[in-house]
């Protein structure tokens, strides 16, 4: 009879923070600059340099651990991790270890039976990034850019509380919305600015003791984490069963390849010759500073869907999908604001935004219309001065160009026609034009009714009112 084994999950989740200068220094920390163009001597560990702390980058460290339910340590300080890199200038990185911002935390999951689970975080600390090799292909060289050096970062850590690829995509995506809900960072897994790290064992299921865990690096985006889960459990699974022994280490994942290959033995924290870092002050936040964070802690998904719920009385899919993102669910705030139907909002948002996003290959981040307009439109719509086929291609000039729906209406001629005579007279043609049509409603055969609407909305060149279309051609047929 096989074993069963339970896999044993914990992340170590690199967040780059979303302020516009660098930790320690004034140097920008925009994506994507020439090579070594955002750099200065603090930066790039030039001799004699001192750091000096950017203040929103504890702010913004403070409020992440507020929101996962952290204890704030009011009292905490940097330490110098020292290790040669070639993309790290100074021999060493500046993180926390003795004594992190943020500790004993978690955050509520939903378990892929449905049910609710919390995954626990250790703790949180900040630090800053290394450069970044980029490797000649060509050649046998590799270069460094120091850009992304000293760029800011937190590390949440968390506890080995998870036990499958789906519970670690949805503890990723809780703490993706709840810091882009904070504006604390962007989360792009694409551009780096989110990344995890995979620390996994195996051990038999009913044991309480922990196998010897790897850690996987160099995932960036969910479906190379779930692969690399998967690959890393059979990997160990094999070794186990065939009488091995699992070695402690760092290994790489190759989604190309969908294999992973070990780096380095893992080292403890002693290795690395931690000391606290002598050029930097402790960090004290007062209860004047910590009030001031908290109160600057915006509504989070979890509250929003609640609300959602009681004050707009949205189906839960609406709202489900709204509140996933939080551009989007700032335009339905917004528009809604402005006096729209909230459900018409919603309607706009998840089918002709959807739809258009789709399309394009766009995410909703880069969504770039107002809600001014898109309250506009609405309006337009319910007042009938356009019909729904001509507001959906106004809605795609507003999605492309945020122009003014109103003026875009009147320079390009597209109102509806409501003049009941003039509408009326074109009816009247196409009846007659029409006999065959004519005669199969008069037999019950309602559904020719469509193509006399449809021939209408054609002589009218898509402007004449639907419902005003359906009106008089019921009372001229005698229906």
């Amino acid at each position: 009879m096989s074993k069963e084994y339970e896999t044993v999950i914990g992340l170590e989740v690199h967040v780059e923070l979303a302020t516009k200068t660098k930790i320690f220094c004034g140097c920008s920390t925009a994506f994507g600059g020439a090579p070594n163009t955002h750099t200065c001597p603090v930066c790039t560990g030039m001799p004699g340099s001192l750091p000096v702390l950017n203040r929103q980058v504890v702010e913004y460290a403070a409020a992440v651990g507020i929101a996962t339910n952290c204890t704030i340590n009011r009292f905490c300080r940097f330490d110098r991790k020292n290790y040669f890199y070639p993309d790290n200038p100074q021999n060493y990185q500046i993180s926390q270890l003795y004594l992190p911002i943020c500790e004993n935390g978690g955050v509520s999951i939903e378990t892929p039976d449905g049910g609710k689970k919390t995954v626990g975080i250790h703790e949180i600390h900040m630090e800053e990034d290394a450069g970044k090799l980029v490797h000649d292909e060509w050649g046998e060289a590799s270069l460094v850019d120091f850009n992304r050096s000293g760029v800011p970062l937190i590390e949440i850590v968390s506890e080995p509380d998870m036990r499958s690829a789906e519970e670690v995509i949805a503890y990723l995506e809780k703490l993706r919305l709840i810091i882009q809900y904070l504006g604390a960072s962007d989360c792009k897994l694409n551009e780096g600015s989110m990344r995890a790290d995979v620390n996994l064992s195996v051990r038999e299921k009913g044991s309480s003791e922990f196998g010897t865990r790897t850690e996987t690096k160099n995932l960036n985006s969910f479906k190379a984490i779930a692969r690399a889960i998967a690959n890393e459990r059979e990997r160990q699974i094999d070794i186990i069963e065939s009488g091995g022994k699992v070695v402690q280490e760092t290994r790489r994942w190759d989604d190309a390849k969908e294999y992973s290959y070990p780096m380095r033995s893992k080292e403890d924290a002693q290795d690395y010759r931690y000391f606290p870092e002598p050029d930097l002050v402790p960090v004290i936040i007062s209860d004047e500073w910590f009030d001031e964070i908290k109160s600057k802690q915006p509504e989070l998904r979890d509250e929003k869907m609640v609300r959602y719920k009681e004050q707009y009385n949205l189906p839960d899919y609406d709202i489900d999908i709204i509140t996933a993102n939080k551009r989007l669910a700032d335009i339905f705030e917004e528009t809604v604001k402005l006096g729209s139907n909230p459900k018409k909002v919603s309607n706009w948002l998840m089918v002709e935004t959807m739809y258009l996003l789709k399309e394009k290959g766009l995410e909703p981040d880069l969504v770039s219309f107002s809600p001014v307009n898109l309250a506009k439109l609405i309006k337009l719509a319910e007042d009938r001065v356009i019909n729904g086929n001509v507001a959906k291609e106004v809605f795609e000039k507003i999605f492309d160009e945020d122009i003014d729906p109103e003026e875009y209406v009147k320079e390009n001629g597209l109102m509806s026609v409501n003049d009941e005579g003039e509408l009326r007279g074109v009816i009247e043609k196409i009846i007659a034009a029409n006999p065959k049509s004519v005669e199969d409603i008069n037999s019950g055969k309602l559904k020719a009714m469509g193509f006399l609407v449809g021939q209408t909305m054609k002589e009218m060149k898509g402007k004449a009112d639907p419902a005003s279309v359906n009106k008089i051609l019921k009372e001229l047929l005698g229906i």
